[in-house]
């Protein structure tokens, strides 16, 4: 199976550094043989449109709405995605969950609607600190993936994230030993419901440093990294391991 790495720019690089970025990243990233995939900012997703065209390099959005157009205020359109010329939707990052109260009927909603439309959605999982501790990880993930997927169509592409939420933004990494246990978890959990051929990428603080021994864990198919996949070069190293 090819490897999938994915970059999640949250919040940051205006439509000009974004620009500035894909041009960089054209000459430092032919040692990748994966599967190369950016999540910009809603504002920058025309300039690595335009940017992009013509490259293997995939995109997408970071959120999107379950509905193509409508009076959904402040809300991002797959349906623009797609006929940008995108290929991804990031759904249900922790982020989205625990800052904007996104739930899993919602996240349901918004699998099934982008996979309608040919795109291939990014469904995020992950547990907090508190419940790690509380030995609740496969729970959590259990049920993230039971209601996050029961509109999902099997037949048609998807990718799983699994990010420690305790590990996102903080420097804090899974041990290898840790991220192994947990995709072996994901993997069986996606096997029960009937979606065992689906990649599942690891997130939550990759770097350049950890990226080599991590993929090597069983059931990692890639890596969806933030603060690291901001410079050309960082990203690059991670994504040729």
């Amino acid at each position: 199976m090819k490897k999938i790495f994915a970059a999640n720019w949250k919040l940051f690089k205006t439509p000009q550094e974004t620009r500035q970025f894909f041009k960089a990243f054209k000459e430092v990233s032919s040692q990748s043989t994966g599967e190369l995939v950016f999540f910009p900012s809603a504002i920058s997703l025309e300039a690595a449109s335009q940017e992009l065209v013509g490259s293997k390099i995939k995109w997408g959005a970071q959120n999107c709405y379950h509905q193509a157009s409508g009076a959904f205020t402040g809300e991002n359109s797959a349906q623009v995605v797609k006929d940008l010329g995108g290929s991804y939707i990031l759904i249900g990052h922790s982020e989205r969950r625990s800052i904007f109260g996104e739930t899993d009927t919602q996240v349901a909603d918004k699998v099934a609607f982008v996979q309608g439309l040919g795109l291939t959605p990014m469904l995020c999982i992950g547990e907090t600190l508190q419940e790690r501790e509380s030995k609740k990880t496969f729970r959590v993930l259990e049920t993230q993936l039971q209601l996050g997927l029961q509109k999902a169509d099997k037949s048609k592409p998807l990718v799983i994230a699994y990010e420690p939420v305790w590990a996102i933004g903080t420097g804090k990494v899974a041990t290898p030993e840790q991220v192994a246990e947990t995709h072996t978890d994901v993997f069986n959990i996606l096997k029960t419901l009937g979606f065992e051929t689906t990649p599942i990428l690891y997130g939550g603080s990759v770097k350049p440093d950890n990226a080599g021994e991590l993929i090597k864990q069983p059931h990692v198919s890639g890596f969806l990294v933030g603060g690291a996949s901001l410079e050309p070069a960082s990203f690059a190293k991670i994504a040729s391991v």
